[in-house]
């Protein structure tokens, strides 16, 4: 699932039918893959948009569940 979703990232225009028939291989179904896809690529288009806009988080969001 991992592999996919980076590939989905660095690489998705190569995503090719073997590489949805290994995560089949790997129990996913259809609807699992095109979840894992989506949100691989809305991760990527959100982060993408706040680095254009200079978005950087505020103290409190960024302290949570850091432990301090």
């Amino acid at each position: 699932m991992l592999d996919f979703a980076i590939k989905v990232t660095s690489s998705s225009a190569a995503i090719e039918p073997a590489d949805l028939e290994a995560m089949r291989g790997h129990g996913f179904t259809d609807s699992d893959i095109w979840d894992i896809g989506a949100v691989a690529a809305f991760f990527n288009l959100s982060n993408r948009m706040a680095n254009l806009a200079g978005m950087r988080p505020n103290r409190e969001f960024y302290t949570m569940g850091r432990g301090q």
